[in-house]
């Protein structure tokens, strides 16, 4: 069943007909394979942290009022909701419908935390999730910490991210205008959005100094949601248990979802994408979850998935690693230790869990849910046939 599924979602796309790099016929790691660096990124990103370094000395030695303060958290909140509940959750996996309204807000939101236009975030996370871990990963976790977390962005594209990922199938994205729109006019959208207005806010209400206001509520917030993004990356693949799949590389962080408001039960999300709680719980510091409840009865929000507690209970008893907290057993947590808080930034930390090898078939894995692949494919043969 699920090969069958394979083929089914690997053929939805008319680019799987082009010729391109040849691919193995199993996708795993080649460490003999090295990334060109691309220098001018490099020093982007060092310009980028030095002007954050210098918007968090302002802040800790009280440059700014609290006013502009409190105004930076709620931005920055704001736009890690664009992020977590926006791209991520909506639009990459499709795990609940949303109002145009709701679409809008949520592309706003997108827009104002900056990590490139809506089509190519979600085009790339959805490539990250079918060739996890792998080559075909553009920050395949493989190639270490600092790799995954932002030595990606500083990097050539392997030859399997750039020929895959005209594969990954994106037509509900290339069909959505309000996307598109975004897509067409990011750049003064952005300036506008992620720069201007964080920005202009606490200069023309609260008196602020606009290079203090620029340091802090642009370069400083920016350069945190962008570490909060790049943990999921990395430390939500390295270091940690996979109580629901041994076999999949993510694992579950209480720390990441601190930052990332619920994002780092990344063992469970990668078990099941479609899920809109990306996590087994949706009320343990999971408050991305919460926002879409909220969303739901409201009205922008409905028709939310999530897998069945038969669905989960069978996956953990058939893949799980034993460190379940209801389900596993002591052994294995035993194998995770530390002295204090159990998180992955704790010096103390020790695990002697071993990660999956992460080879795949040219395939992949599967985006979706099932029987959303096999209603897509039913559909698209009646409108080809009508």
């Amino acid at each position: 069943m699920t090969e069958t599924v394979h083929k089914l979602e690997s053929f939805l796309s008319k680019d799987n007909q082009q010729q391109g790099v040849i691919l193995a016929k199993n996708i795993g790691t080649d460490y003999s394979y090295k990334h060109t660096v691309v220098w001018q990124n490099v020093i982007g990103f060092v310009i980028l942290h030095v002007l954050a370094l210098w918007g968090l000395l302002i802040l800790v030695t009280g440059g700014i009022g609290i006013n502009t303060f409190i105004w930076t958290i709620f931005v920055t909140y704001l736009g890690a909701e664009g992020i977590t509940t926006g791209a991520h959750r909506y639009f990459t996996h499709r795990t609940f419908k949303a109002t145009p309204l709701c679409r809008a807000i949520l592309l706003t939101l997108q827009t104002l935390a900056g990590q490139n236009c809506m089509f190519i975030w979600c085009r790339d996370h959805r490539l990250h999730h079918r060739y996890s871990d792998t080559d075909g990963d553009p920050h395949n976790s493989k190639r270490g910490f600092f790799f995954c977390h932002m030595g990606w962005l500083m990097h050539k594209k392997h030859p399997y991210v750039i020929e895959l990922g005209r594969r990954i199938d994106m037509s509900d994205m290339q069909s959505d205008w309000m996307v598109m729109f975004q897509k067409k006019y990011y750049y003064p959208l952005y300036l506008l959005l992620a720069i201007f207005i964080p920005m202009y806010v606490p200069v023309h209400f609260f008196g602020e100094h606009w290079w203090n206001s620029l340091l802090v509520c642009y370069f400083l917030r920016y350069v945190y949601s962008l570490h909060g993004t790049w943990f999921v990356n990395s430390i939500a693949h390295l270091y940690g248990t996979r109580p629901y799949d041994k076999n999949l590389q993510p694992v579950e962080s209480w720390f990441v979802s601190v930052v990332t408001l619920g994002e780092g039960w990344h063992n469970y999300h990668h078990a099941f994408p479609w899920d809109y709680k990306a996590a087994e719980l949706s009320n343990f510091i999971n408050h991305s979850a919460t926002f879409i409840e909220f969303l739901d009865m409201i009205g922008l929000a409905y028709d939310l998935k999530t897998a069945s507690p038969e669905m989960v209970l069978n996956r953990i008893v058939r893949t799980g690693d034993g460190s379940h907290y209801l389900l596993g057993d002591e052994e294995t947590r035993k194998a995770v230790t530390a002295w204090g808080p159990l998180h992955p930034l704790n010096p103390t930390y020790n695990s002697t869990l071993k990660p999956p090898s992460a080879v795949l078939k040219p395939e992949g894995l599967p985006l979706f849910h099932e029987k959303d692949v096999l209603n897509l494919k039913i559909s698209r043969r009646s409108a080809s046939t009508a």
